[in-house]
């Protein structure tokens, strides 16, 4: 009874912080990107199917309380450790707890270990063995980059969400509870805080609710109530609260490491405004003005170089400076480094060098040709030095001859840019290039010409080398990974994003959506039951909890097919109050097919959260490759070649066929239309190598419908005769075995849904 009493008088006592913890789910605020309806993180909790968590964020973000509020609702044992108190002796006894309820009871136990990362390594490791073999799934919270400060074993076998700093509005929200709440907090007493006061608190606390609620406390609690009774927080009472913005920064952590990345990147983009923000943030919180300088000093080489060779020579000049001045006036010199950066032209050249070390580590040393070896020892006797060609002797102080090895003659290594002073210089290295390879590799052209025609030709005859030889001389699969890189980059996926693929197909973009959000969730659409068997078939390879939600339907059904998976996927008492709302949709070539595009994007802004975002890729066919031009130089009949031209490029316009009746501006236009903002879409062309083979020449003159969509052919009857359709064939026939460049066009669409 003793206990119980002092336990109550311990919680009343507590800081307001502490009293005000949510204790469920629905009273957690912020971090709706993993505890958000349909996220990973809610569905394991509500399901109680939790595996190995740890949570990472800067303090006060709800690292403690969200395993609070996991304690409160799993049916599993929960243990509490704190790594700053807890020892060895202190794991053992939770691990013989867990493994007597785990055999008396086969009751889970959840351990949570607070600041985890103050574990060493020999406390990490003694969890180990614990947690691979299920005797505990450990829930670790730490401020630190878990990546960097737990052992690389916990970190595998754990599922890792970065809990966010609290916005504005959400810091206000936690503010409101604690003068509303009569139990916990002050809504029991008279407290009028003024609107300034509270935007005081609200800003200053950047992010931060224990922050807030502890500079809350000390207001109420040290603010006598006036005449009337109430407890007055005006604008100078806040102001001595809480005075000074805690920066959350550490000399030798990830905030450190993360904020120099921004400032550096921000340099690059050549954003003075960024950049003088982020060496500001640094210098307030203490960073050592040097450790800049030397960044700034391996920036002018690595990202300004022959753009601006001028730029070394300040940053080394301000560094200099700076260490006859010090601190303050030194802060001009930075400045000044900081800002000649950020303005100056960029270029990063310099990685040639790299190239060429890859280069020197990975293929076979070349000799060095004769006439560049050094002729005084050995010119006599081994003629060493013979045939060298002393540039200043020649005009411009310049000639051709060889200066790589043998194997090597053509390697290009340094591309200048077409920035600064390195644009002056570009085109006198191509042309010098150009002379250089014309002098050298005239002969070796040649023959290396004839080899690609033999084999071409040897190739021609089987199945096997024809497939050989597309593999090897085709670039679809850079192209693919080019479309796939650049999908990825528009649709801005974050860890704990909510996905939606509209094409699975082969999965391009389901598996790195899957690899880009792994504390999120990715949805994808497969046409038919085949595609999405073989989608689930690769997914049983991931983690239960990893895998896609896989549908199979069209893409007009899929808020049904949503729905009816939600009833599957969401515990019957939240079903009702939560909505699946996606983060970014993707896809390639979902729309292609469909005749009408307007309707499919007022469907996709539906399925978005607000400011969610669409990245697509989308072929069109109206720009592809014609094939009359692949005879563009060979021998035909002038008059049976323009009526050919004529007839493909009216079926590249054709008004009736939907996949041939649109165009970048008409897709810009239906999203528009559906009400998305921000709406952008560019179209790439793109030539890759395609080999003229058996398989390709049958479906362009098929006589029966592929997929339901007509031939080549049969496309063509509408305008050309038999007997043309017949000697066209024989002229393409003639290309046979053969690789040419093959184009095609694609559209890249990136829009915003409309922001709450």
């Amino acid at each position: 009874m003793f206990a119980r009493l002092s336990e109550e008088r311990i919680e009343r006592e507590a800081p307001l912080a502490a009293r005000m913890r949510p204790r469920t789910l629905d009273e957690f605020v912020g971090q709706e990107h993993i505890v958000g309806p349909g996220r990973l993180l809610r569905r394991a909790i509500q399901a109680d199917q939790l595996s190995s968590l740890i949570f990472y964020g800067p303090p006060g973000s709800g690292k403690t309380t969200l395993a609070r509020i996991i304690a409160n609702t799993t049916r599993a044992h929960f243990i509490t450790i704190n790594a700053v108190l807890a020892g060895v002796s202190d794991i053992r006894d939770a691990i013989r707890i867990a493994q007597e309820r785990r055999g008396m009871y086969n009751q889970r136990t959840i351990l949570f270990v607070d600041e985890v990362h103050r574990f060493n390594k020999a406390q990490q490791d003694a969890l180990l063995p614990h947690v691979e073999n299920g005797t505990i799934i450990l829930i670790g919270a730490t401020t630190e980059n878990p990546y960097f400060e737990v052992i690389k074993p916990l970190v595998s076998r754990s599922r890792i969400f970065e809990l966010k700093p609290l916005s504005p509005d959400e810091l206000r929200r936690v503010a409101m509870q604690a003068l509303t709440d009569p139990e916990r907090g002050y809504g029991k007493l008279a407290v009028r805080v003024d609107e300034d006061a509270l935007e005081h608190l609200i800003n200053v606390a950047n992010g931060d609710a224990r922050a807030l609620l502890n500079a809350l406390e000390l207001a109420v609690e040290t603010t006598p109530p006036g005449p009337d009774g109430v407890i007055h927080v005006d604008l100078r009472v806040a102001e001595e609260s809480i005075q000074r913005r805690a920066v959350l920064y550490d000399r030798d952590g990830d905030v450190h490491f993360d904020t120099i990345s921004a400032f550096i990147k921000s340099l690059r983009g050549s954003d003075a405004d960024a950049a003088l923000y982020w060496l500001a943030r640094m210098l307030y919180a203490g960073e050592d003005p040097r450790f800049i300088l030397r960044r700034m000093l391996i920036f002018a080489g690595e990202d300004v170089g022959m753009a601006d060779p001028h730029a070394i020579q300040v940053v080394a000049a301000c560094a200099q400076a700076f260490d006859y001045v010090g601190l303050p006036e030194g802060r001009f010199h930075l400045a000044l480094a900081c800002l000649y950066l950020a303005t100056a032209p960029k270029s990063n050249s310099a990685f040639a060098l790299w190239d060429a070390i890859r280069v020197v580590e990975q293929e076979r040393e070349g000799a060095v040709p004769v006439h560049l070896k050094d002729a005084s020892r050995d010119a006599a006797g081994l003629g060493h030095g013979a045939g060298y060609l002393y540039p200043h002797a020649y005009r411009d102080h310049w000639v051709a001859q060889q200066y790589l090895p043998d194997n090597l003659v053509g390697r290009v290594f340094y591309q200048p840019s077409d920035q600064g002073y390195e644009n002056l210089i570009r085109e006198q290295v191509a042309r010098r290039r150009e002379a250089q390879l014309a002098a050298m590799l005239e002969d070796d052209l040649a023959m290396i010409a004839s080899r690609v025609a033999y084999e071409t030709a040897q190739g021609s005859g089987t199945r096997r080398s024809d497939a050989w030889l597309q593999r090897t001389l085709s670039n679809v699969g850079e192209h693919l990974a080019a479309l796939r890189e650049r999908v990825m980059a528009a649709a801005q996926i974050a860890r704990h994003s909510l996905v939606l693929d509209l094409n699975a197909g082969t999965g391009l973009l389901t598996w790195e959506a899957v690899r880009r959000a792994p504390a999120g969730g990715v949805w994808t659409l497969a046409y038919d039951e085949r595609t999405a068997q073989a989608l689930r078939q690769q997914a049983a390879n991931l983690d239960e909890m990893a895998r896609p939600v896989i549908l199979c339907g069209a893409l007009s059904d899929l808020p049904a097919l949503i729905a009816q998976e939600w009833q599957r996927l969401a515990p019957a008492e939240t079903r009702a109050q939560e909505k699946i709302a996606f983060d970014v949709i993707v896809g390639r070539n979902a729309l292609l097919p469909l005749a009408d595009k307007a309707a499919a994007a007022a469907l996709l802004v539906t399925l978005l959260a607000p400011g969610g975002r669409v990245a697509l890729a989308e072929t069109l066919p109206r720009h592809g490759q014609r094939l009359y031009q692949l005879l563009r130089d060979m021998d035909v009949d002038a008059a049976l070649y323009r009526r050919w031209a004529a007839a493909e490029e009216a079926l590249h316009h054709d008004p009736d066929d939907p996949m041939m009746n649109w165009d970048a501006a008409d897709l810009a236009a239906a999203f528009r239309a559906a009400g998305f903002a921000e709406v952008h879409v560019e179209t790439q062309t793109y030539t890759v190598q395609q080999q003229i083979h058996a398989a390709l020449l049958a479906r362009w003159f098929a006589e029966s419908s592929r997929d339901g969509q007509p031939s080549y052919a049969q496309r063509l009857r509408r305008h050309l005769a038999a007997e043309e359709l017949a000697r066209l064939r024989a002229l393409l026939e003639a290309l046979r075995g053969q690789v040419v460049d093959w184009q095609t066009c694609v559209a890249y669409l990136v829009a915003r849904a409309p922001r709450a």
